[in-house]
């Protein structure tokens, strides 16, 4: 991340509305997975796969201390020969049920195959999130992709902000508790300015 996504990322953090919508969706993540306990799949497009989130991911499930905030990464050119974690294809998209989560990360639509595969998850009970780019405002996103999610955040243009930059601080956010406290709120901005620190290093080498 340059220096100028680091910038508005500190702009964030001084109270715009993007820190209490990414806290929601955040939230509704956290809980989904939590409280249904079915596990996480993480998928984007095939022009998009979402490696740092999935990362991100990992290390607050392992910070927090919530093993059900790390996801399994499906991606569309998966090959039995990649490792284990990069191995997983579509086809366990259409194998998600009752209890899972399926969070979809894409800057524009997803194609009609990816559609199709998410509307079935649906159908068979795993809930679906979204996370992409519209003009749905903090609220919502637009689009297929937001009718077939339970809840969806998009990035507007002319926000100033990128769906790499939103995808940060979900993954900072859903690793705080649930509470919003003032405290919390201090500790969610402390910790996102150590994130913006740290953005400036090379990207995850598990990934």
């Amino acid at each position: 991340m340059d220096a100028v996504r680091v910038a508005l990322l500190r702009e964030v953090l001084a109270g715009t509305e993007w820190t209490d919508a990414t806290r929601r969706f955040a939230g509704v993540l956290r809980g989904s997975v939590v409280s249904h306990g079915g596990g996480l799949l993480l998928v984007g497009t095939p022009a998009y796969e979402p490696w740092h989130l999935a990362a991100h991911l990992v290390d607050e499930a392992a910070w927090s201390g919530t093993p059900e905030l790390a996801p399994t990464l499906v991606r569309h050119g998966a090959r039995p020969t990649d490792p284990a974690h990069l191995a997983v294809g579509l086809g366990r998209i259409e194998a998600a049920r009752r209890g899972e989560t399926l969070l979809v990360v894409a800057p524009d639509e997803p194609g009609e195959a990816l559609r199709e595969r998410i509307h079935g998850a649906r159908r068979a009970g795993a809930t679906v999130l979204a996370l992409g780019r519209g003009d749905g405002g903090t609220g919502g996103a637009s689009g297929e992709l937001a009718g077939l999610a339970h809840e969806a955040l998009a990035v507007p243009d002319g926000t100033g902000l990128d769906l790499d930059t939103v995808q940060h601080l979900v993954s900072a956010a859903a690793g705080e508790t649930s509470v919003p406290s003032p405290r919390g709120r201090r500790r969610f901005r402390d910790r996102l300015a150590r994130l913006a620190e740290s953005l400036t290093a090379p990207p995850p080498s598990g990934w």
